[in-house]
């Protein structure tokens, strides 16, 4: 937020062209991740089963979500790049939202399945061939770190890619746990630690999917986005010179990082509305990077006897700030 804003033509043509150079990166980096991620799935999901490994078949789930998530963020990104037509005003961005929860339900439902079946084998656990496990979730780990690399250069600040980014780094500490296992099995003979290790991964998938569920969650209940109280906000504006107060103050999310506001502003009966809800729009957009505010201007007395009285409803100005 750096760089100086320029509000005329040739500003938006720049910026939309590098805009356009990084969804191609990004898209670009999220291919990779997929195929590594695929590959890698397929791998675990044979051996596991071939060496009787829960904790193998386990972290192949747990990926399963990885490569569904990073497929949904392409996915996401292509519908979300579409231009508003008819009557989705907003064009298709929330698709994302709505992955972003599949994706989270997915992770909860398969941890449950992982923590019953873990805990059955804890009971009668069959035999594991340890070196193997140990062997195929340490090449997970290099596969998993090269995966996170290239989803590092992506941007993050999409929901979906950064909900991917999450997966795989939780997956990295789930292979972790599933090689220690395996080890441990081929040196101890201790069956039950692949179930133990499963379990560790289930636990992870839990929250991991929990914490999907509760954001894209909020963005679909219009909740403020996160770090932005509307409290913050009405003090911030009522700060602005010439601001007499704020009313029916409304902040919410599109989709991930995409936040609007609309709201009342009081100013006085001679004052300037056409300047002061410009100085408002800068400050929410400068400050709070909210790029979409509409905001209607209502002249009102200040008059002591009568404060707060509003002028005739011609002396109502609405006006939306488009900062794109």
């Amino acid at each position: 937020m750096g760089h100086s804003h320029s509000h005329h033509g040739d500003g938006h043509g720049h910026h939309d062209h590098s805009h356009a150079i990084s969804a191609d990166a990004d898209r670009r980096y999220l291919y990779i991740a997929l195929g590594l991620l695929l590959a890698l799935m397929g791998v675990e999901i044979v051996v596991g089963t071939l060496v009787h490994s829960l904790a193998l078949i386990a972290d192949a789930g747990h990926m399963l979500t990885d490569a569904g998530s990073i497929a949904l963020a392409l996915v996401a990104m292509r519908l979300a790049s579409r231009p508003a037509t008819g009557r989705l005003t907003f064009g298709l961005k929330r698709s994302e939202m709505l992955s972003a929860q599949a994706n989270g339900i997915t992770l909860i439902v398969l941890s449950v399945w992982f923590v019953v079946e873990g805990f059955m084998r804890l009971v009668s656990p069959p035999p594991v061939d340890g070196l193997f496990v140990g062997i195929v979730a340490l090449v997970g780990v290099v596969f998993n770190l090269t995966a996170t690399m290239a989803l590092s250069k992506a941007n993050r600040e999409s929901l979906n890619v950064e909900g991917s980014f999450q997966h795989i780094l939780t997956d990295l500490f789930a292979f972790l746990a599933t090689a220690i296992a395996g080890f441990a099995i081929w040196w101890t003979g201790w069956h039950r630690l692949d179930a133990v290790a499963a379990l560790i991964v289930a636990g992870l998938m839990l929250k991991t999917g929990i914490g999907l569920v509760l954001e894209s969650g909020r963005v679909f209940l219009e909740a403020a986005p996160a770090g932005l109280h509307p409290e913050t906000l009405g003090a911030a504006i009522r700060d602005v010179p010439g601001v007499l107060g704020v009313e029916d103050l409304h902040i919410w999310e599109v989709t991930s990082g995409m936040a609007c506001l609309s709201g009342d502003i009081l100013v006085g009966t001679h004052a300037d509305c056409h300047a002061i809800r410009r100085a408002v729009q800068t400050m929410l957009h400068d400050h709070y990077r909210i790029k979409h505010s509409t905001l209607q201007a209502d002249h009102v007395s200040e008059d002591p006897a009568h404060i707060g009285t509003r002028e005739s409803a011609d002396d109502s100005c609405v006006f939306s700030g488009g900062y794109r």
